[in-house]
């Protein structure tokens, strides 16, 4: 098969894109056409091919592709570089790979020279979240982890650059985050030994402070550059969402200034499972990389979700950009909801603080208009938690309305990308409404509130809802029982 990648345009050295680098089901060859599409259109530059969960990426990394893999991977390969776009192909061998085996160097060579042969030009290897020693074929002196990697990711690397001219060629260590670092997973010294003994033409992902951070600043990619003596590439965890199947994200790219491009290599985007529901997340992300310097990610957000809108045209009269707003915002980001979500579960919160507290509804006598030992704040809260009720009803109402409308959505893979999420939220909505109007009854004894939808073993039920209740996560993220 002729390389795919004749008369491609030139692209640019900082890496701009998509990673689909997680645990769960691949997207399909039509899913990844469309976002190629969104990337040309977008001015992103980069598509890295990763699945964890693809069986030949990481569990059966051994075993070459069969043709009908081959074929399929062929296709996806063409409609990348189609347009103008830069095709990485990612291997996670680490699991099980024998470092100081050479026949294992022979798997990888094999590996890469199909893709080669299918134009493919530039490769990862890929060492996240495996063992935290080197697997060995013979006894004896085992050098340490980061230096067993870089031997063969340097030994790659140039068998690579010999078949593939200009070839990029990235490396995701063993700790890829701060946290990590700190606990010495893989070894104690193993960024340093990595900023040491990789090549320097290699690049390094890098996922910020955390997994999944919140901010990752210039500050804190600069010291890890004089570490890894070379600038990271970001492997951005913002929007994804396989490690909590219950979420997702459709909130802006966000936490990161502008001044961070200046200080890596490139920002790629570990997204949502879901193919449908990252519009907004990779729309932002590109808005971001071309940006002025004068970032805003909250209209960033609203101006991409103007865009989505659309493609949530029912079946019955449209909905309201004002509830979509609403909606979205309530699969925000991971550590925090959008500022409509937020204030509805203010709402919420001082319906259910309010009921059945006969001294915060009743005022007293005393010309302050206050109760003895309160003060001024206190019992404006307190009327504030009196009147948030029926804000609450309304705006949850709506949103219970939205939510309802999902399965009416023209967009069939959009609403089934939602659907879950979506009910899940109804049904918390109606739980909280029902008990808040039953419990702001003008009844003198009103009797417990029970719903007939949600009963005991069914809703949150199962084990693992059970094994949840077992330790509560306080807020500095210590647990207890």
């Amino acid at each position: 098969m002729a390389p795919a990648n004749e008369g491609m345009a030139e692209t640019t050295d900082f890496l701009a894109g998509v990673i689909e680098g997680f645990y769960g089901k691949p997207w399909t060859h039509e899913e990844r056409a469309e976002v190629f599409g969104w990337m040309a259109d977008w001015g992103l530059n980069t598509y890295f091919y990763a699945p964890k969960d693809d069986l030949k990426h990481r569990a059966l990394w051994r075993e070459p592709y069969s043709d009908a893999e081959i074929e399929k991977l062929a296709q996806t390969i063409a409609a990348c570089q189609k347009r103008n776009l830069r095709f990485i192909y990612g291997l996670s061998p680490g699991l099980d790979i024998r470092y100081d085996d050479p026949a294992e160097l022979e798997h990888l060579h094999k590996r890469f020279e199909q893709l080669i042969a299918l134009g493919c030009r530039d490769f990862g290897l890929l060492f996240d979240d495996i063992p935290n020693r080197p697997a060995s074929s013979e006894a004896g002196h085992q050098p340490s982890l980061a230096a067993a990697q870089c031997q063969m990711a340097n030994a790659l690397f140039k068998w690579t650059l010999a078949r593939s001219r200009n070839a990029r060629f990235l490396v995701c260590p063993t700790p890829y985050c701060s946290r990590m670092a700190a606990r010495d997973v893989g070894g104690k010294n193993y960024l340093p030994t990595m900023g040491r003994e990789l090549l320097p033409e290699i690049d390094v992902f890098w996922t910020g402070p955390e997994i999944i951070s919140r901010e990752i600043t210039p500050a804190h990619v600069q010291e890890l550059h004089q570490v890894l003596r070379r600038k990271p590439v970001i492997w951005d965890n913002l929007h994804a969402n396989d490690y909590d199947g219950r979420r997702f994200y459709c909130g802006p790219y966000a936490g990161r200034p502008p001044e961070l491009r200046e200080a890596v290599g490139g920002i790629l985007s570990n997204p949502n499972n879901e193919f449908p529901l990252n519009f907004v997340p990779l729309r932002t992300l590109a808005q971001f990389i071309r940006s002025d310097g004068n970032w805003d990610a909250r209209q960033a957000y609203l101006s991409a979700m103007r865009e989505w809108f659309p493609r949530f045209a029912t079946l019955g009269p449209p909905v309201s950009f004002e509830d979509f707003i609403l909606f979205g915002d309530c699969h925000y980001l991971p550590h925090e909801e959008g500022p409509e979500a937020e204030a509805l579960f203010q709402l919420a919160r001082g319906s259910v603080a309010s009921i059945g507290d006969t001294a915060r509804a009743t005022p007293t006598p005393r010309s302050a208009g206050l109760r003895p030992g309160t003060n001024l704040e206190t019992e404006t809260s307190r009327v504030g938690d009196r009147r948030s009720g029926p804000e609450f009803a309304r705006r949850a109402a709506r949103l219970h309305e939205l939510c309802a409308r999902m399965a009416e959505l023209r967009d069939r893979p959009l609403f089934y990308a939602l659907s879950r999420r979506a009910w899940e939220l109804r049904e918390e909505l109606d739980l909280l409404m029902n008990y808040v109007a039953s419990k702001s009854s003008t009844c003198a004894a009103p009797a417990p509130f029970v719903s007939d939808s949600h009963l005991p073993g069914t809703y949150r039920g199962g084990m693992v809802a059970r094994l949840q209740r077992l330790l509560v996560q306080q807020p500095d993220g210590s647990f207890t029982s």
